[in-house]
């Protein structure tokens, strides 16, 4: 697109009422009659606030004529795997969400910060695509002053969502909306502060392994005994089959989700960054072994890096997407309080580890547990409560919590591949089935968290008649 004028020509076609992809050449009429000309100015290219599809998306979409034969060619092959559901935890069976409803909500990911109460509301009331043609006519939304209605305009114009796309699927990962099959629904807590959607990289069900996820969250200067604690509750929570949640930052973060992975558990990092940017470069393996053995979870589209608000407003997720948080190690002011009190107002279990009535690092977690957050020591105690709130969930030895038949095809795979007596190794069940063995502990690990399998020892073993019972439910 060659500026603004092009853009939204381009996006008041493909967001007018008819729902689909106009005419090449048309979509100009539509600009004059209802999406507005003057949006604030600046280019396709300009990579300033909120835009950045002049790195990210620019580049990413000049790539893609380059291998695809065109930009056409490439939207096509984006919609055909997008309308397949098989990135989106349809199964095969089709997307739920149209094409145009996920580009509007990709673009939203570029025209609104995460957390935006005023978007938010907007799409909540009028849908992403109305939404999205306010803000590229320059119409102001109820809330929005002047300014913050030339922003949107001004990134809605930028906005190049098909770029954005490929982008994250050439770095391996995927765009969830509300209404796929993987879209965790714990986040329609949110309300108006509901992600747009989420960009996702990993293999698993987002939606599946957050049905058992606990947040462990804490100081980045931690000390040897947070640390420590943090290992501790990783492993241990990995070990009882629920997905250990954390921001992928220093300190206390990174720990739980080395211990999680050494532990051959899931984990799920949420960053406040695109999930093509490994940020802190530090941890750029860990963030890279999440991804690969796990789950990066996050709002921002690729090339974006994090600002404190981003942070912020991260930590609603975390809160949102898990079943409860504990916080290991926080000063006053911390933003693991911040996640802490979120989860709380969101209905969550709020846990607090105590540490030294003379350390610094713990004065917040003290004044947590003074508030009514739940004392624990260990991830036994942490599954103790989470359990209450989740007990149609929790416990392995009631058997599957989801009939078989709905199980993603490649988790049903390995299902199949398990023996009927005895247990097997994952690179056993891998080698058997001709798949990688990245793509055989996935499937295991989502069989684990709905309670088809357990794991002893290093092998994995069928539960009592999971395979012979497929229609068992959590009822």
């Amino acid at each position: 697109m060659a500026g603004e004028e092009g853009a939204e020509a381009e996006w008041a076609g493909r967001l007018g009422a008819a729902g689909e992809p106009p005419e090449a050449g048309a979509g100009t009429d539509a600009v004059a009659a209802g999406a507005g000309a003057d949006t604030g100015g600046g280019g396709a290219g300009d990579s300033g606030s909120g835009g950045g599809v002049g790195g990210a998306g620019g580049g990413g979409a000049a790539g893609v004529r380059g291998r695809a034969g065109g930009r056409a060619a490439a939207e096509e092959e984006l919609r055909a795997a997008y309308g397949s559901g098989e990135l989106t935890g349809a199964g095969g069976a089709g997307a739920a969400v149209g094409w145009q409803e996920r580009l509007a909500r990709v673009a939203l990911t570029r025209v609104a910060d995460p957390g935006d109460k005023v978007m938010g509301r907007a799409v909540r009331d009028l849908g992403p695509r109305a939404a999205l043609r306010a803000a590229l006519g320059g119409r102001r939304l109820p809330g929005a002053g002047v300014g913050r209605t030339e922003s949107y305009g001004i990134r809605a114009a930028r906005a190049d969502p098909v770029a954005d796309l490929a982008a994250a699927h050439r770095a391996g990962g995927r765009f969830l909306c509300p209404g796929d099959g993987d879209w965790p629904g714990q986040l329609d807590d949110l309300d108006v502060q509901r992600p747009y959607g989420l960009w996702v990289r990993g293999r698993p069900s987002l939606r599946l392994w957050a049905l058992r996820s606990v947040a462990v969250v804490g100081a980045r200067a931690c000390t040897d005994y947070g640390r420590h604690m943090a290992v501790r509750l990783g492993a241990g929570l990995a070990g009882a089959g629920w997905a250990v949640v954390s921001g992928a930052a220093y300190g206390v973060d990174g720990a739980v989700h080395r211990a999680a992975l050494e532990a051959d558990g899931a984990t799920i990092g949420v960053v406040a960054s695109g999930i093509d940017v490994a940020y802190p470069r530090g941890n750029t393996d860990l963030i890279a072994g999440i991804a690969e053995r796990g789950l990066l979870v996050g709002e921002l589209p690729p090339g974006e890096h994090p600002t404190r608000s981003r942070f912020v407003q991260r930590n609603r997720v975390i809160a949102a997407l898990t079943r409860g948080t504990v916080v290991v190690e926080a000063r006053y002011r911390s933003g693991s309080l911040i996640t802490a009190r979120r989860a709380a107002e969101l209905g969550r279990i709020t846990m607090g580890v105590p540490g030294p009535c003379t350390s610094a690092m713990s004065e917040g977690v003290h004044e947590l547990l003074r508030g009514g957050a739940v004392m624990v020591t260990d991830a036994a105690e942490v599954v103790e409560l989470v359990g209450e709130i989740g007990a149609d969930l929790a416990p392995v030895r009631r058997g599957p919590v989801l009939p078989r038949d709905l199980l993603r095809p490649g988790a049903a795979r390995v299902l199949e591949a398990l023996p009927g007596r005895g247990d097997a190794a994952e690179q056993d069940i891998a080698d058997t089935l001709g798949i990688s063995a990245a793509d055989t502990l996935s499937g295991l690990h989502e069989l684990r968290a709905l309670g088809f399998v357990v794991r002893e020892c290093g092998r994995w073993r069928l539960v009592r008649t999971a395979r012979d019972n497929p229609g068992s439910g959590a009822g």
